[in-house]
């Protein structure tokens, strides 16, 4: 029987007078409240609130007000001052409920004493036991020979003691802790566990600390644990995470120990200390913050003798981006720098842990750093820059590299009205940039150049096409710090340019394989002209000939940058068909052809190009396909008319039907052209799949019983060469309770060196993760298209799966 709290069955005699009351608090009291409420409630309907579902956890003020409810197959007392529950007694308050053979219940005190088959059931976490005394709403008191598992991360184990010190905190003694999940066989034996004297469980931090442990793994102690703390959630906490140990043919044996200090929940620090038995001690950190207006991330770490280079050793990064609101417009800082002691530290560190400034790993793997600060300001129609770049370049004896220019400063104005008068666009562009770099690297003269650029357009739209004429200007003047090759020290340069962009669209209903789809044919048409102008005597500061593709195809300059404006008299004619589905209007199929048809010579080159005389461009082929959301396909080939063969062609294919199920491959060829000097022939493929589908096993997850195996990997090779270039190959198993990862990598660093390293990972889920040399899931990120972490974005469970 079901009471609410009134936790005694009093004498017959009491059954009247009890009764009389009861009727007249629940039923007399609130309907006089009622009448005279009714009036305001005429006046006013109530508001009412939406309560889309049950609420996961009770806020403090409305828990203390919920009644008690008791039961059992006996319950004696007395009224509001104890009560004593024989034969399947249960006690329930809120998201707590008592259940036990016996149970005795102090109202005054809220204490509830139980002893037989106790069971606690508190928001989903379970406790079992022989004996209980409890205070119920304080939840504070203790529990004997204790069985438990906590909701949101399965975990699990068996104490001697439990002391319940409030509401949020408990110490449990002689303990074990895992999270593997228990079959109802009597052999069970979990496959990793920690046994510790004492384990601290802080649910505030959502923090576990266990003192004078071991970790154990298939039942061999693996690791002592005088003292650890292990997540209970997947919120941050501060204290030392797993640590990394490698073996390197270079630096020895190495042992990083990183600590993660969770300052606020918009700040948060790593101190990593490294030991290289050959090269010695280093110390690395970062520090990352978040806050409305500004936001970034600084790194840094110093090696004090570095044994085998014999010197200091250092690196550091920084990058701020920060907004700010001024009566006079809003200012935007972007700061991005980052600097290392020496040529060779790329060499060196790229792939060491804890020796990377910041936490990208592919920060330092590139030989130029840049050194980058920016100052923005916008109102309105206009905005300015000024920014400073200067590079710092890691110079390869066998490899050398051009260092790019460094900017010290650039001044950038543009103006853009959003609304000008008969629908026409508009934009001014105003640029001041002293450019300076090593000359040792150079054969021209550092410089100061100022250009602006103004253009106008207007465009015609309609639904089935547009047309759009553009007209811009160039005016552009140079500065030099040393004398041209003619003789002088600056230069100017002022040229127009006309374009005309035109498209249409067609569209039609159609069905091809039994399905519906709209289909367009998107015909384009542009035209640009620019007359010549002789700029050989230019510098070079910040241009390149852009990339032959559908996207620079439809435009009036083929170089990127402002110190080479080609002449161009062309028209570009091209023509996309697309298949969009008629209910999502998903594109699933394109197919695309362009080229270029050239009136006159293109005369203006890079330094020691050709001029352009064919009349006819190569032909652009493109193609797309995603008939279904598990496949993609995409392909592009620049064709050549004249020699009959492509001169660069990409094919790239996808298929990946579900969670942790992808493979891809590419085909990449690139002949020798005026831009490309170097030829390759490469193939690219790269997969996560799992292998127990081999022998018809397809379930999603692993049991207790058996678990899951995955090739993980990405391989490059060049047909060219007859070699691999990139390789990385692993191995993931995933148990009810622990993953463990192996994987090689081979990574090519120069046309003469590569990186080979081995990686092991052992990760105990709910727990921590080991781990010998790097960490495995940084490369597989990194290096596998479409790989996914497993045990990624695991829905926390509701404390009602586990109701009572």
């Amino acid at each position: 029987m079901d009471r609410p709290f009134l936790p005694s069955d009093p004498p017959a005699p009491l059954l009247r007078p009890l009764a009389r009351l009861a009727a007249l608090m629940l039923c007399g009291l609130p309907l006089s409240a009622l009448a005279q409420a009714q009036a305001a409630a005429e006046e006013a309907p109530p508001a009412l609130r939406p309560s889309p579902r049950l609420q996961e956890t009770l806020p403090y003020g409305v828990r203390q007000q919920m009644p008690v409810f008791v039961r059992g197959d006996q319950v004696t007392g007395q009224p509001d001052i104890r009560a004593t529950i024989e034969g399947n007694a249960e006690l329930r308050r809120g998201d707590t409920v008592i259940q036990a053979d016996r149970m005795d219940y102090d109202v005054p005190e809220d204490r509830a004493q139980a002893s037989g088959n106790v069971r606690i059931n508190r928001a989903g976490n379970r406790y079992e036991g022989s004996e209980l005394d409890l205070r119920v709403d304080a939840f504070s008191g203790f529990f004997s020979g204790a069985r438990y598992r906590f909701l949101e991360t399965s975990a699990h184990g068996e104490a001697a003691r439990v002391d319940f010190l409030d509401r949020d905190r408990s110490v449990v003694h002689e303990a074990t802790y895992t999270t593997c999940e228990r079959t109802d066989e009597t052999s069970w034996q979990p496959d990793w566990i920690l046994r510790a004297k004492r384990i601290h469980l802080d649910r505030v931090e959502d923090v576990g600390t266990a003192e004078d442990g071991v970790l154990e793994f298939k039942g061999v102690p693996i690791l002592p644990v005088p003292r650890i703390t292990f997540p209970l959630s997947d919120r941050r906490k501060s204290g030392l995470l797993p640590p990394t140990i490698g073996l390197d043919n270079l630096s020895g044996v190495e042992y990083a120990q990183p600590y993660y200090w969770n300052i606020a929940p918009n700040r948060d620090a790593t101190i990593t200390p490294v030991l290289m038995s050959k090269r010695g001690l280093s110390l690395g950190a970062e520090f990352r913050y978040l806050e409305p207006r500004y936001s970034g991330e600084l790194g840094v770490n110093y090696m004090p003798n570095d044994s085998l280079r014999d010197r200091d050793r250092w690196a550091y990064s920084l990058r701020h981006r920060q907004a700010f609101d001024t009566p006079l417009g809003g200012l935007g800082l972007n700061v991005d720098i980052k600097r290392v002691s020496d040529d060779d530290y790329w060499r060196d560190f790229t792939q060491r842990t804890g020796m990377r400034p910041g936490n990208s790993t592919d920060q330092l793997t590139q030989r130029l750093l840049p050194g980058d600060a920016s100052l923005s300001w916008a109102r309105d129609d206009h905005s300015v820059v000024l920014r400073t770049l200067k590079w710092q370049t890691l110079q390869d004896v066998s490899a050398p590299i051009a260092p790019p220019y460094d900017r010290m400063p650039q001044l950038h104005w543009r103006y853009a009205p959003l609304q000008l008068a008969g629908g026409f666009d508009a934009t001014v562009e105003a640029d001041y940039t002293h450019f300076q770099s090593d000359r040792r690297f150079y054969n021209q003269p550092n410089g100061r150049r100022s250009y602006t650029m103004a253009q106008v357009s207007r465009p015609f739209l309609a639904p089935a096409g547009f047309i759009t004429p553009r007209l811009q200007l160039h005016a552009t003047n140079y500065e030099f710090d040393d004398l041209l090759a003619n003789g002088q020290r600056s230069a100017s340069r002022t040229l127009p340019t006309f374009s005309l962009d035109s498209g249409l669209v067609f569209e039609r209903d159609a069905a091809y394989f039994g399905r519906s789809f709209l289909q367009t044919l998107e015909p384009r048409a542009f035209y640009t002209y620019t007359p010549y102008r002789d700029q050989s005597m230019l510098p070079v500061y910040d241009t390149a000939a852009t990339d032959f593709n559908f996207a620079s195809i439809y435009t009036e300059n083929a170089f990127g940058g402002n110190d080479r404006i080609a002449d161009n008299n062309l028209l570009t004619l091209g023509v996309t068909t697309r298949l969009l589905d008629a209910d999502t209007g998903a594109e699933a199929a394109r197919f695309g052809i362009a080229q270029r048809l050239r009136f006159s010579d293109q005369n203006v080159t890079m330094p020691g190009g050709a001029p352009v005389n064919d009349r006819l461009s190569d032909v652009l082929l493109g193609a797309g396909l995603n008939w279904t959301p598990q496949w993609g396909f995409d392909a592009t080939v620049q064709y050549n008319p004249k020699t009959g063969r492509s001169l660069r062609s990409t094919v790239a294919a996808r298929y990946s039907p579900g969670k942790y199920r992808t493979v891809s491959a590419a085909y990449r060829l690139q002949r020798v052209t005026d831009f490309i000097s170097e030829p390759s022939e490469q193939l690219d493929v790269g997969w996560q799949w799992p292998l127990n589908d081999l022998w018809g096993d397809r379930s999603d997850k692993p049991t207790a019983s058996a678990g899951r195996w995955y090739g993980v990997g990405r391989l490059n090779y060049s047909l060219r060469d007859r070699k691999f270039v990139d390789t990385v190959v692993g191995v993931e198993y995933e148990s009810c309770c622990w993953i463990g990862r192996v994987v090689l990598e081979r990574l090519q660093r120069s046309y003469t060196s590569s990186n080979t390293r081995v990686m092991f990972q052992i990760e105990f889920i709910g727990f921590s993760r080991l781990s010998l040399g790097s960490n495995p899931l940084t490369s597989l990120k990194q290096n596998v298209p479409r790989y996914e972490f497993l045990r990624e974005n695991v829905a926390l469970p509701s404390r009602f799966t586990q109701y009572d």
